[in-house]
């Protein structure tokens, strides 16, 4: 127990008003999305770019967020999208997205998945070398006119905690791949590509995305002489962190795309063989993340060899503290029965795991968090779930995964996906030998 004043606070992206009335009108457990931030941030990310690249694009990581409404809303501020699977090129395809407004960047891909990207004119980003006669054989002995290749830079780069490093990292060429790769797709008929590279995820320090553009431009010189190619765009990938912990900063996006800027002028610009490129990222996390949240209820107390809070959700509904250890912040609301509800951040503390309901002794929100006397009946509103909470969630235990709402410009709240039932859990099993037999009883 702490008699400490007060804890460090973060800011919602939504008043206590808002959160009140959308728990009187839906049932918790559900994620929370805020239009207006989310436009917001899309704007303030696509301009800090342009400002430099006027043809800049952002392809949103649908896996972060797989709604269609949130991918029309950031269709609607400009961005594309990053699909890496047949699920996400078919949901993008739904909201009006082909051709270049898709970025097709997978993995250990499957035929029809290429083939459903070629069909849509999508920018296919193979991730290894045996893909390009593998793509070749599964379009029918054709090639795009564009294709672009993810590099793994190997030792030449440092990883962070979250994809590990690079060279024990499943993705991409290595340097000496990339040079025969491009070779290959010259002389099968491809006249259009672009490099791309992603090594880090989550991360908050702009000099790791400098050097890495460095590290690609550099290679796009070389690539573009060596080769005899012509690159029509840079890809930096995602990674673009947030400020999970109330400690941290977000990124600056002027700073940082002025420092890629810089690089590109004294790299690539002071090669006047080569035309000015456009840069483009794939960014899922920091275009929404930071402006959803997951709402839940305290139900239950627990006190054995540690201090437990007991939430109506689980880590079926945000996978990411359980998985990786990741921090997501915690604030709570104490309903009123006058309707004044309130945050509560005042002693005495405690330090407490938050945990869900899961026959999993992973499933915690928080360990040993210090956190306020919580009651039976508060609001606990997990932050930052606006990106890779709801996406990563599944069934185990028979757990249902939750509704998604937004809060939208005008101020209402949209249902933009309904919460699951039992039915939908068992929709793909056979019960019909079972019914049979009860029935002959």
């Amino acid at each position: 127990m702490s008699d400490s004043e007060s804890l460090p606070s973060k800011s919602l992206p939504f008043s206590i008003d808002e959160i009140r009335n959308a728990v009187e009108k839906y049932e918790t457990p559900f994620h929370l999305y805020n239009e207006t931030s989310i436009r917001r941030n899309a704007q303030q990310l696509s301009n800090a770019f342009k400002t430099h690249w006027p043809s800049y694009r952002n392809y949103f990581a649908v896996k972060a967020t797989p709604n269609p409404h949130l991918l029309a809303i950031l269709k609607e501020e400009g961005m594309g999208a990053d699909c890496s699977s047949l699920a996400e090129l078919l949901l993008s395809e739904r909201v009006g997205l082909r051709g270049n407004d898709i970025m097709f960047t997978s993995n250990n891909t499957i035929g029809n998945e290429y083939r459903k990207a070629y069909e849509l004119g999508a920018i296919i980003n193979l991730d290894d070398i045996t893909h390009v006669p593998f793509l070749f054989k599964e379009l029918g002995d054709k090639v795009p006119d564009m294709v672009c290749l993810r590099y793994n830079p190997g030792p030449l780069k440092a990883g962070n905690a979250i994809i590990g490093e690079p060279q024990q990292a499943k993705f991409g060429f290595t340097r000496e791949q990339l040079f025969e790769a491009y070779e290959m797709l010259k002389k099968l008929g491809v006249s259009r590509f672009g490099l791309h590279c992603m090594v880090a995820s989550n991360e908050l320090q702009p000099h790791y995305f400098v050097e890495t553009a460095r590290i690609l431009f550099d290679l796009v010189i070389e690539i573009t002489h060596k080769v005899g190619i012509h690159f029509e765009f840079v890809n930096m990938g995602g990674g673009f962190g947030i400020p999970y912990r109330p400690t941290q900063s977000p990124l600056n996006y002027e700073l940082l795309a002025k420092k890629i800027f810089d690089e590109y002028t004294q790299t690539i610009g002071q090669d006047k063989s080569i035309e000015k490129l456009s840069l483009v990222t794939e960014c899922g996390r920091v275009v929404t993340g930071p402006y959803g949240v997951l709402v839940s209820k305290a139900i239950h107390h627990k006190s054995t060899y540690k201090r437990y809070l007991g939430i109506d959700a689980c880590m079926a509904n945000l996978m990411r503290p359980g998985m990786y250890g990741a921090y997501h912040h915690i604030s709570i609301i104490r309903p009123s029965s006058r309707g004044e509800w309130s945050l509560i951040n005042a002693p005495p503390f405690f330090e407490t795991d938050v945990v869900g309901s899961l026959c999993e002794n992973n499933d915690k929100f928080a360990v040993d968090r210090k956190l306020p006397s919580v009651h039976e009946g508060d609001i606990v509103v997990v932050h930052d779930s606006g990106a890779h909470g709801h996406s990563m969630g599944f069934n185990y235990n028979g757990k249902l995964r939750s509704a998604e709402i937004l809060l939208t410009n005008n101020g209402d709240f949209k249902l933009i996906r309904r919460a699951e039932t039992i039915d939908d859990l068992f929709a793909t099993l056979d019960f019909s030998e079972f019914d049979k037999t009860k029935g002959e009883k």
